[in-house]
């Protein structure tokens, strides 16, 4: 059975599980790992479907907190800081819906089903480019400002593994209801006993900001003005600093 694939450094304190978005991997965490400790124990994950875990079994958000979940009990890691981004967010919320003892606090960046209203348009946009004109176009809606220059060579090295683009289209089906988005319990995962912030961008063209100040009492919320979706790699030393004083609260 083939396993999930992850970058693991560090062995100081709980660790720091780290979850990227939507057609990334865990090269997407690089900048905010870079400004982390690095005795921190971390460990980031290619979610199923992408990157090094082309090959493991994929589906749903549900389906890689699953994973997630059991990977961790391979490793023998009982309780870890779960930090995730747009569609890791919901996995990480999905994986603490399912196990909370597992989850010592919760860092989610722009998650994935808090709210209805998502840009359709443009994850199929990007879901689907190939080559590495067309994924800096899909890249736009995505980032305040520019994406980082080496980011569309990055994921079109990804995207030429065979079944690349056909996994990320069969994932991006699972997200919708029609054109919107499916929502996750948010009562539910509000009244977990665990320490929880969610952190989103005054200027998401993905996810819209209103859903982070919709939230029911439970959640930490941070927003940060000129910032769009993609804030491991906008505000890298931002979100370095949230996930260190979560983990050490």
């Amino acid at each position: 059975m083939a396993r999930l694939f992850a970058f693991e450094r560090g062995k100081s304190g709980d660790p720091v599980v780290f979850l990227h978005g939507f057609g990334q991997s865990h090269a997407a965490w690089a900048a905010v790992l870079d400004r982390m400790d690095a005795k921190r124990h971390v460990i980031a994950y290619d979610l199923p479907g992408h990157s090094g875990s082309l090959d493991v079994a994929h589906g749903s958000a549900a389906v890689a907190a699953k994973a997630v979940l059991a990977d961790l009990d391979r490793r023998g890691i009982a309780r870890a800081h779960l930090v995730g981004h747009s569609m890791g967010g919901a996995v990480a919320a999905l994986a603490a819906l399912r196990a909370p003892g597992r989850v010592a606090a919760l860092t989610l960046l722009a998650p994935g089903g808090f709210g209805p209203g998502i840009n359709s348009a443009a994850l199929r946009r990007y879901a689907a480019a190939r080559e590495e004109a067309e994924i800096a176009a899909s890249l736009v809606p995505f980032f305040a400002g520019p994406a980082p220059a080496n980011l569309p060579s990055l994921l079109a090295k990804e995207r030429r593994a065979p079944g690349s683009t056909e996994a990320l289209a069969e994932i991006l089906a699972t997200f919708f209801e029609g054109d919107t988005q499916k929502v996750l319990p948010l009562a539910d995962l509000a009244r977990l006993p665990v320490p929880k912030q969610v952190v989103w961008g005054e200027d998401d063209r993905v996810l819209p900001v209103q859903q982070a100040r919709e939230l029911p009492g439970g959640f930490a919320v941070r927003v940060f003005d000129g910032v769009g979706h993609m804030l491991p790699q906008e505000i890298p030393a931002e979100v370095a600093g949230l996930v260190e004083r979560a983990g050490a609260s």
